[in-house]
């Protein structure tokens, strides 16, 4: 049986800048090991193993003999990047320069004596790199409610992970300034983030299925379903065309698509060709 589905993508989707300069880093580079994923996309990273021969380093000990050695868009911890740098090896920094920026701000302004707070995943990788670069132990949090009853001191500065919501940043921020006689406030999410989640936000208001195509391990990705589930009932997260399937379209008119900021055109273009094999 096949349905009749009205097909919209989001006005911005995929791939961002850095995400861009990191995988043309990559490809100018050939015969690379990446230490962790270069991105978070599974596909995208398997098409440059096969394409430029650039493989993945899941720890510092795998790097073994690699001569060429690519920092992933997210970075790694200041320790780590300065081991690779005096091992002789070419390092080849494929960190975004939006991540580059917090890093810089929390060693600046550690030093300067303020109480670090970031705003983001403390297992996320690029949440750890920032992190490193705190002369002292900064607080990560992904709420507000994580600072109710914490001793703060006289001064604070907040940077954020480049691809959380803004609106949850801003609470933080108010309950800082409320509390904390000074407060350094560094808005360090990133542009292309801003401008696929209010693109996300428009169209899954419009739609009554969403697709979101995109890494299972990425965080801006997951920001952008969890953004959609807010307006749309049915929204799915798929990583490739084989996760499409044909019973979400029954009964469906108008279907969005939006991806993450690691997700090329060509994983949108397939997933796109699955879905009209489906429909009318």
């Amino acid at each position: 049986m096949r349905c009749k589905v009205e097909i919209n993508l989001a006005k911005n989707y995929g791939f961002c800048f850095g995400v861009k300069r990191a995988i043309e880093i990559a490809e100018e580079s050939k015969n690379a090991t990446t230490m962790g994923p270069l991105i978070h996309n599974n596909e995208e990273i398997n098409r440059l193993k096969q394409n430029f021969n650039v493989s993945t380093a899941h720890t510092m000990d795998e790097i073994g003999d690699a001569d060429k050695v690519i920092i992933r868009t997210h970075g790694i911890v200041k320790d780590d990047l300065k081991e690779l740098e005096n091992s002789h090896k070419e390092v080849i920094d494929a960190t975004c320069p939006f991540v580059t920026k917090p890093q810089e701000i929390v060693e600046e302004m550690s030093q300067q004596k303020y109480k670090i707070i970031i705003f983001g995943d403390e297992n996320h990788p690029e949440v750890k790199g920032v992190k490193s670069y705190a002369v002292n132990e900064p607080i990560v949090i992904l709420s507000v409610d994580a600072l109710e009853g914490m001793h703060l001191g006289p001064k604070v500065a907040i940077v954020s992970q480049t691809t959380r919501k803004f609106a949850e940043f801003m609470k933080i921020v108010t309950y800082l300034v409320e509390r904390v006689a000074e407060v350094r406030v560094f808005n360090t999410i990133c542009n292309a983030t801003f401008e696929n989640q209010d693109a996300a936000r428009e169209l899954s208001k419009k739609s009554d299925i969403m697709i979101v195509i995109g890494g299972k391990n990425s965080s801006n990705t997951k920001q952008l379903l969890n953004i959609s589930e807010e307006n749309c009932p049915a929204c799915h997260l798929v990583e490739n065309e084989n996760e499409i399937k044909k019973e979400w379209f029954l009964g469906k008119e108008k279907c969005g698509i939006t991806a993450g900021a690691s997700t090329p055109d060509w994983i949108i273009e397939k997933i796109i060709t699955k879905i009209r094999e489906f429909t009318v």
